[in-house]
């Protein structure tokens, strides 16, 4: 992969999300936690990777590879369901043309997605369920959350040393990759031998609501037909109804029913393709 548009593991910084000034804003993220309870009393409130912005760092040398280091904090499912997920979620924003200065008071989990290419040159895409909470029903590429708890990680990290930090940096951004990988296994059925390693392509927000998701490239070494037969016995299949195999062309007509997060998946998708091909068209005249 060029190294234009590559970028190696991510890593993390501790970064809180700030409370808002109204009170009555942030009482109202336990008021809806507390009727979802009710209303659905085996809800988890599991802790997830809070995106707080990101970082570019160029490395001088002869390949020129500049790295992404993404800013991360802990956030929780109730504060998401209490700030993104709340009725009132615009109210959380601050107007700033700084995105993690404007995001400060939601939740912002860092979800990802995965663009997944089939060795006969299709891309997943799922439909999800109908009994799902978000989008039922429209088109999404695999994928799901990074799981803090995956590395031991329930509180903030800011008592640790330098060693200790850096340790902690890397496996946080290994779990960024492995996530993705496990995300595509478990909603497709893929075996994930059968997977090469992921390239992360970037970030897109929703519009509405805010939500952040990292997108990664992938290939599978499977035909289409291959991963239909696998995709029924998939472990996580009850949230999505049905796969796709789709062409570019027919991807660019589905991306329109995808939320919002994911159409800038599809768009991230196609930057790194056109990056590909002027690259391989300036080779040409060199």
């Amino acid at each position: 992969m060029p190294s234009s548009y590559y970028c190696p593991a991510p890593l993390v910084s501790p970064h809180l999300g700030i409370p808002h000034p109204d009170a009555n804003l942030e009482d109202s993220i336990n008021e809806i936690w507390n009727r979802r309870l009710e209303e659905n009393p085996s809800l988890y409130n599991g802790k997830k990777f809070r995106y707080a912005g990101y970082a570019l760092r160029h490395v001088d040398g002869l390949d020129q590879e500049s790295s992404v280091c993404l800013h991360l904090g802990l956030t929780d499912y109730r504060t998401f369901v209490g700030t993104n997920l709340n009725p009132l979620w615009e109210k959380f924003l601050i107007p700033s043309e700084d995105d993690s200065v404007r995001c400060q008071h939601t939740s912002s989990p860092l979800g990802n997605g995965a663009i997944v290419e089939t060795s006969d040159n299709r891309i997943l895409v799922l439909q999800r369920s109908y009994n799902v909470g978000e989008f039922p029903g429209y088109f999404v590429f695999p994928g799901g959350h990074s799981e803090p708890e995956e590395l031991g990680i329930s509180d903030h990290q800011n008592d640790k040393g330098l060693t200790q930090a850096a340790d902690l940096n890397r496996k946080v951004s290994q779990e960024m990759f492995d996530g993705i990988i496990r995300e595509v296994v478990e909603e497709i059925g893929v075996p994930a031998e059968s997977l090469t390693d992921p390239v992360f392509i970037g970030i897109s927000r929703r519009e509405m609501n805010v939500r952040p998701t990292a997108f990664f490239f992938l290939k599978c070494n499977m035909e289409s037909k291959e991963i239909y037969q696998v995709y029924s016995r998939a472990q996580d299949g009850f949230e999505s109804t049905q796969l796709y195999t789709v062409s570019r062309d027919e991807l660019r007509k589905m991306a329109l029913r995808m939320p919002g997060c994911h159409h800038g998946g599809y768009t991230l998708y196609e930057l790194m393709i056109q990056t590909v091909e002027d690259a391989r068209q300036s080779s040409r005249w060199l």
